[in-house]
């Protein structure tokens, strides 16, 4: 069985200069990249605010699945990715308002910093469209 190969573009001008998507739909397979806390101006939003940042970080990834012809509900892996540890519970608090019923499988992780010094925090999302090709 053959899939076609989907790329989903929110008009990020960054993704023609490096060479990535949005995310990317093979079959009923979704996979979204490090999802950062941008707004449509192109400027970082809620500076300083993890949770402000999750918010914007969640809401991008639902609309790209929306693009994909699927949603959250199909979200079936999230990584949560900060550069401070001791922001988990506020980035995780958000991040249940979202996924509290689908409960998808989840890794939370820190590193140094991201490319955009203002942005505490970034999302991945892995989803499968339930029910596809019944």
């Amino acid at each position: 069985m053959k899939f076609d190969r989907e790329l989903i573009s929110n008009g990020n001008p960054m993704e023609a200069v490096v060479g990535f998507s949005r995310a990317v739909r093979v079959g009923p397979f979704i996979s979204i990249g490090g999802t950062a806390p941008v707004g449509a101006d192109g400027k970082t939003v809620g500076v300083g605010d993890v949770a402000a940042q999750t918010r914007q970080c969640i809401e991008i990834i639902k609309a790209a699945l929306e693009q994909a012809g699927s949603g959250l509900h199909d979200v079936v892996r999230t990584r949560v990715i900060l550069t401070d540890i001791d922001n988990w519970n506020a980035a995780i608090d958000v991040r249940k308002e979202y996924f509290k019923e689908v409960r998808p499988v989840d890794t939370i992780m820190a590193i140094d910093r991201f490319v955009n010094l203002e942005w505490l925090v970034e999302l991945e999302a892995d989803a499968v469209i339930s029910g596809w090709g019944e």
